[in-house]
């Protein structure tokens, strides 16, 4: 048996129970043995049932003398009681509260381990113990007994009916017949940080020896997860750092800055950049000069003011004979775009083309013409951009928003239609530093850490339904005083009609009853491009004073005088949503307010709202948000690139990856030999696609 053996054909496994694990992602022995244990119980101290004592933790083996389940069954809320013994001939009794679903599981006969805190009861004279971990051990897949119980036993998240037990069976028969395998990673970096060689570290992490400390343990710090935690970040930050310094090496655009472009952007800029947007676009600038492609993500808080960076370099880039695209996630954002970027630009003389999937045949046909032939300099759009008979007459300078919403391949796509354009994506949803190491590490980081002045923050406040009364009230108060407001419904996963039904009921509702003699608007995803911008025209204008909307408002839309917004059914949205949305107010002088209404909340959606109302800071809710979510779900699309990890945690183990950057970044400029990096690339490129889905690389 070798690391690419097919999980059918180990033992005890089958068809079966190797498509339940394919459906895990966990096809051969290799993906297996990267399915490590998440915690580890100590059951190395075995008795009998006469040698417990009150007080300690132990585990003992046992047979089910008798079961009873007493209480309210029908809710499985009653107390099942199983008695135990063994060859001691004494009595061990183990009680679990809301038990009854113990009824069918544990019946007389049975053999078990049991492993928890031994507690004698004052009333009846028993030692018990209270919800203890157990494990049948009579059945088929008995395995080894010395596997569940008498040492440090690691414990796995089942997959589907495969139990934590069984999985423990296989990984110890894969360990048994795996002959030693060959150790990647370099020799150096081994003896530097005292690492256990690959065979070691995987039997270790799966079946600690007997001396292991089970703090460390659990904290992931043992020297065998240790190992297998930096290999995995060394390869991925080696596959990154090549990607890098072969787009070093790619001839790109050198654009020209001298006065009479420095001129163009002061002329064009409408109002003093703060000194964050200053630092960020001589960034930009510096990178454009260089006579390779620029690869930046430029991020910052909603509101910082990205838009008239990315305009600032899209001047560079014009001036020097080039066109610009600017690509959007949203017909809405890109709709926004287009109109800011045409009042900032064509005082210069610059042309801005818009173009969207719902424009009509001929409208799209004019519009490619124009771009074609070089008449737009600016193009903005919606994935539109990316079809294949739009072209581009010389494209110089791809912008990209919101870059999370879209896929490693779609930037690709986007870049190919220039000879080797430089490229700039910006993101609103800032990105912990970790993360954005690993997940763009291809790209050069600006942050604008500094909002324009004159800004107040928003005062975000918590509403329960039944109090929606007085939330609108002190809407009124505000549209009395010349505000404008928003009053935002959830789109419920997939389905923007019911969302639709849902905001258009409220609509009647509100300009009905509610607030009859206001203007009231309505905003969603089924309007068409016209009607879109219509709606967003007038409640620019003030012809509109309260707009409600589902979240296609998320980004885009920019109303200085709107300065509150009501989130109905907030606990059904995620952090960084509702802090995109609540960054559509507070862009002008009043101060600005955000209304979350919640209905039914559990434990993570209390935490959510408590941190919106604690916090206006974009970068500390993105790490909340990446804590309560976890790294996998943070991006929501698995597009986005983020590595599928199997050991490593990237919030967890982020010192260990800040380390196996250093080694990979050092590793790959200065290799010890030729031969040392080339080994390096091979086994990169083999385990890069498969295992992280990213670009392959070298």
């Amino acid at each position: 048996m070798d690391l690419a053996t097919p999980l059918t054909y180990v033992k005890g496994i089958g068809p079966a129970r190797a498509a339940l694990l394919e459906a895990k992602g966990l096809a051969t022995v290799e993906d297996l043995l990267g399915y490590v244990p998440f915690r580890y119980e100590d059951r190395s101290n075995m008795k009998t049932i006469a040698q417990l004592a009150p007080g300690e933790m132990a585990t003992v083996i046992a047979s089910v003398s008798s079961a009873k389940l007493s209480g309210f069954r029908r809710r499985n809320l009653g107390m099942f009681e199983a008695r135990f013994s063994d060859a001691s001939r004494a009595v061990l009794v183990g009680k679990w509260f809301h038990g009854g679903y113990l009824a069918n599981v544990l019946g007389a006969g049975l053999k078990v381990a049991l492993f928890g805190k031994v507690e004698f009861d004052t009333y009846s004279g028993d030692l018990t113990m209270l919800h203890p971990e157990f494990e049948i051990l009579s059945g088929d897949d008995e395995g080894d007994a010395t596997l569940h119980v008498g040492r440090v036993v690691p414990i796995y998240e089942a997959v589907s009916k495969i139990t934590t037990r069984l999985l423990r069976v296989f990984m110890h028969r894969i360990l048994e017949t795996l002959g030693p395998l060959d150790d990647p990673l370099p020799e150096h970096l081994r003896a530097r940080f005292k690492l256990p060689d690959r065979s070691t570290a995987i039997r270790d992490t799966h079946f600690p020896p007997p001396d292991s400390d089970l703090r460390l343990l659990n904290a992931f710090r043992s020297p065998a997860q240790f190992r297998l935690i930096f290999e995995e970040f060394f390869w991925l930050e080696c596959g990154v750092a090549l990607k890098r310094s072969k787009a070093r090496t790619v001839t790109g655009i050198a654009f020209e800055i001298d006065e009479s472009v420095r001129q163009r952007v002061k002329r064009m800029l409408p109002f003093k950049p703060t000194g964050a947007q200053k630092r960020v676009i001589q960034e930009i600038a510096a990178d454009m000069r260089q006579p390779h492609p620029m690869n930046r993500l430029l991020q910052g808080d909603v509101g910082s003011g990205k838009t008239i960076v990315a305009a600032e370099a899209a001047v560079i880039a014009i001036e020097n004979g080039y066109q610009v695209a600017v690509l959007a996630p949203t017909e809405i954002l890109a709709a926004q775009h287009a109109f800011y970027f045409r009042q900032i630009l064509s005082p210069l003389g610059y042309v801005t083309a818009l173009l969207t999937g719902s424009f009509t045949s001929r409208e799209k046909d004019k519009l490619k013409q124009l771009v074609s032939a070089g008449l737009a300099q600016v193009v903005v759009g919606t994935h539109a951009l990316l079809e294949k008979d739009v072209e581009f007459h010389r494209l110089g300078l791809a912008i990209i928003d919101e870059q999370h919403r879209f896929g490693v391949l779609q930037r690709l796509q986007l870049v190919q239609k220039g000879a080797q354009p430089d490229v700039l994506v910006m993101t609103a949803t800032p990105i912990p530093r970790t993360l954005a190491m690993t997940l763009y590490g291809d790209l050069d980081v600006s942050t604008i850490d500094e909002m324009p002045p004159g800004r107040k923050p928003i005062i975000t406040k918590h509403a329960t339904a039944d109090h929606i009364e007085q939330v609108y009230s002190s809407l009124k108060r505000q549209v009395a005083e010349g505000r404008q407001a928003y009053v935002v419904y959830p789109v419920i996963e997939e389905s923007e009609t019911q969302a639709m039904k849902a905001a258009l009921k409220m609509y009647e509702h509100l300009s009905r009853e509610v607030y009859p003699d206001l203007a009231v608007g309505l905003m969603h995803g089924r309007l068409s491009g016209d009607e879109k911008e219509d709606v967003m025209q007038r409640f620019k204008q003030g012809r509109i004073q309260i707009l409600v909307s589902t979240t296609v408002i998320e980004v885009g839309m920019d109303v200085p005088n709107a300065s509150v917004m009501v989130v109905e059914q907030a606990e059904r949205f995620g952090l960084a949503q509702l802090h995109q949305l609540r960054g559509r107010v507070g862009r002008g002088a009043a101060q600005s307010y955000c209304i979350l209404v919640t209905e039914k909340m559990n434990d993570a959606a209390r935490e959510r709202i408590r941190t919106l109302v604690d916090s206006t800071d974009g970068f500390h809710i993105s790490e909340i948000d990446l804590k309560l979510r976890g790294p996998g779900e943070f991006f929501g699309t698995k597009q986005s690139g983020l590595p599928s990890l199997r050991v490593a945690n990237i919030l967890r183990d982020a010192e260990i990856l800040e380390i196996a950057r250093r080694e990979a970044v050092d590793f790959v400029a200065r290799p010890p030999s030729e031969e040392d990096l080339r080994r390096a690339v091979a086994y990169i490129r083999d385990h890069w696609q498969r295992r992280y889905g990213l670009v392959t690389v070298g």
